[in-house]
């Protein structure tokens, strides 16, 4: 298969290019970022060298380069977002531009194009919080924030395509990722990488929002899976069934660097916090795909991986990173 992954220098955008890589022989990946703040070309730097990937620099609201990568693809992957709720409520115009308009360009290109498969990359963050059970793929969407406002309008574009048009597309609605190669602006880098360096970790209100974590390399399983299995015009949860309070959380991430409670600071809540997300995975398991990676384990592998390379998170916290975290963080040392 030759795949277009947007956003491909991100987070899990980066960690699903080099699980295609190294689980399909015969695929070709192109990856198409803008590259802003969190896009990062040191992300794919281990495949830097692979004859299968090709690297491509542009914006998924530009429709003619867009259309240019998607020119024979058989399938988009759309990883590409505005994704940090902080930043959304200080800025969401980005969010808007990118995770709405930009996936509007990007499915009139595989209408164009042909392209046989449109993947949706989105959040369980559109259901808003719930106080218990788990949310269920037909549940109403509640978003909170202007972030999951706009993932929301991303997704019900690319099912009324589906409705419209007939285009094949499916989306998947995953928990918070955790893992090698996120940007530290979310809580596990920034409070990694703040704890090694002996900084303050900032922890809104009561520490007691709880959050389903998943390792990164299980959701690009899942995904890879609804990538070639899914079921056009469905959507699919994608969660680790590992709910953890803010405050654990922390508390984890201190006990597996030997520290004490002594860096945790308690900060202001941000505007508008979900209490509690959990998703019912039923749909993705009668895939056949299951989490593989518990979080105790998960967690210590992300903190070794910190631990092991500063290098990459030393440049990124400095320039564009330490404006934001000195505007959102006022008064804490960084």
């Amino acid at each position: 298969m030759r795949i277009v992954v947007t956003g491909g220098a991100g987070f899990i955008g980066s960690n699903f290019v080099r699980h295609l890589l190294a689980a399909h022989a015969g695929d070709e990946v192109v990856v198409l970022d803008k590259l802003t703040y969190a896009g990062n070309l040191d992300n794919l730097r281990d495949v830097a060298d692979d004859q299968r990937y090709t690297f491509v620099q542009g914006d998924i609201c530009d429709p003619t380069i867009v259309d240019q990568v998607a020119a024979g693809a058989d399938a988009i992957v759309n990883f590409a977002a505005e994704t940090h709720v902080d930043r959304s409520i200080s800025g969401p115009d980005d969010f808007i531009r990118t995770d709405v308009i930009g996936t509007h360009v990007l499915l009139e290109a595989v209408r164009a194009r042909g392209v046989g498969r449109f993947v949706q990359i989105s959040t369980d963050e559109v259901y808003g919080d719930i106080a218990e059970g788990a949310s269920v793929e037909t549940d109403a969407l509640r978003p909170s924030s202007p972030y999951s406002a706009s993932k929301a309008g991303g997704e019900l574009i690319v099912l009324a395509y589906r409705r419209t048009y007939g285009t094949p597309v499916v989306v998947t609605r995953s928990s918070n990722n955790y893992g090698p190669w996120q940007y530290p602006e979310k809580i596990v880098p920034l409070f990694v990488t703040n704890a090694l360096d002996g900084l303050p970790l900032p922890i809104y209100g009561d520490g007691r929002n709880v959050r389903d974590w998943i390792y990164v390399d299980d959701n690009c399983r899942a995904l890879d899976l609804v990538l070639r299995d899914g079921v056009d015009g469905e959507i699919y949860n994608v969660g680790g069934g590992n709910e953890v309070a803010n405050l654990d959380l922390t508390r984890g991430i201190l006990t597996e660097l030997g520290l004490g409670e002594e860096l945790v600071r308690y900060v202001a809540d941000r505007p508008g916090h979900d209490r509690r997300y959990a998703l019912d995975c039923a749909k993705m398991r009668a895939l056949g795909w299951q989490p593989q990676v518990d979080f105790a384990e998960g967690l210590a592998r992300t903190v070794a991986w910190y631990a092991e390379h500063r290098d990459w998170w030393q440049k990124i916290k400095s320039g564009e990173w330490r404006r934001y975290y000195e505007r959102q963080y006022r008064g804490l040392s960084s």
